[in-house]
């Protein structure tokens, strides 16, 4: 989880840091627009089939846990902690990051009959869980083994069996897949598209992989010595898998909604190109100054965010005057000539940056809140 690196004595790893913070906060602005009938289209999800710049935050998130794990649980491994004392801070870590998601699907009327059970930070609790068992458990061959397993087997499902009611499995809309039939059969309360739910039950195992795939990155950080080795190996696997996505994107759609196997190595092999990037300009040519608000974010990345979900209370949802914030900061710029787009994602702006304010206190106080 991206709270397990908390800031140490030890020596940490500038660029994950960096990159994880930067995660946050570009979550925290595309989903806090001034007003959501004006975005810019890289800032909106795809509808469906597709990937925009913000189709790729959340599995960046996941493939970071795993990446995480790798590095955090390798040093509990080698200083021969008991797996019993680690197996019980894994599910106490992961049934909290799960309760926040419920909280702040909740917060703040708590109206417990409309509740619902998945979502983003219930996703993140899953992936946390099960990769870090898996870590525990397992080789990194058998990670593959169990990866590649995954990805195969889902491919199958989602774009052969046929789905009752419907027959053959209808790719182009939401509803015509095994993930939809199986979160509508078994599913418990409401789902976010009403229909449908893109943290649904099913898509949760290929986004597991995301976080086995983090771990095996993290794994081979490790096990490569050799500066310029470890970045040639990154490079050329997060090209790879890339390239992979991009291919099995012509027979299984990239698709955030549905987390296809495509889009799992299609934003993997971004994640991996992008952590190396970092790796190769914070790590090792120094220049750290441009992570400053990352790193502050990222002490407190779970903190942050579930900060930035309670106060759209203030900033959304109370009315000054009738209208709300957001509201007077559009009904304000927006007739003085600028697009209203821009207007948008000016206040989402804004709003990152006000939720660094206390991010940054507690950095500054060295008060890193582990979930």
């Amino acid at each position: 989880m991206t709270d397990t690196l908390s800031p140490a004595k030890s020596k940490r790893l500038i660029s994950l840091d960096a990159l994880r913070g930067l995660t946050i906060a570009a979550m925290v602005i595309v989903n806090d627009p001034g007003t959501w009938q004006h975005i810019y289209w890289p800032l909106r999800h795809a509808e469906w089939n597709g990937c925009t710049i913000t189709d790729l935050i959340f599995p960046f998130f996941l493939f970071i846990v795993g990446v995480s794990i790798a590095l955090a649980y390798s040093k509990r491994v080698e200083a021969n902690v008991p797996k019993k004392s680690l197996y019980r801070k894994i599910i106490i870590r992961a049934i909290n990051i799960y309760l926040l998601g419920l909280f702040l699907w909740l917060w703040p009327e708590f109206d417990f009959s409309s509740i619902r059970w998945v979502g983003v930070l219930q996703r993140i609790s899953f992936v946390f869980l099960v990769c870090a068992l898996l870590f525990l458990n397992t080789n990194w061959k058998q990670q593959i083994k169990i990866g590649a397993a995954i990805l195969v087997l889902y491919y199958i499902i989602i774009a052969y069996i046929p789905v009752p009611g419907i027959g053959k499995p209808d790719l182009s809309i939401p509803e015509g897949n095994w993930a939809n039939y199986l979160d509508t059969l078994i599913l418990p309360g409401v789902m976010y598209q009403k229909t449908w739910d893109p943290e649904g039950l099913l898509s949760t195992f290929p986004a597991i992989v995301s976080g086995i795939i983090g771990m095996l990155i993290g794994k081979l950080y490790l096990s490569v010595k050799d500066e310029n080795k470890r970045l040639v190996w990154l490079f050329f696997v997060g090209f790879a898998m890339f390239l992979a996505g991009g291919l099995w994107n012509w027979f299984f759609p990239i698709n955030k909604n549905l987390w296809t196997s495509s889009f799992v190595l299609y934003t993997a092999g971004l994640g991996t190109l992008g952590l190396a990037a970092c790796i190769l300009i914070v790590d090792i040519w120094g220049y750290t100054k441009w992570t400053f608000l990352g790193r502050v974010y990222g002490a407190n990345a779970i903190t942050s965010y579930v900060l930035a979900g309670m106060l759209t209370l203030v900033f959304y949802r109370i009315k000054f005057g009738g209208v709300s914030l957001n509201g007077w900061f559009m009904n304000g710029l927006t007739p003085l000539g600028f697009d209203p787009r821009f207007v948008s994602m000016l206040y989402a702006v804004i709003y990152m940056l006000i939720i660094f304010i206390p991010a940054l206190i507690m950095y500054r106080k060295k008060i890193f809140i582990k979930v």
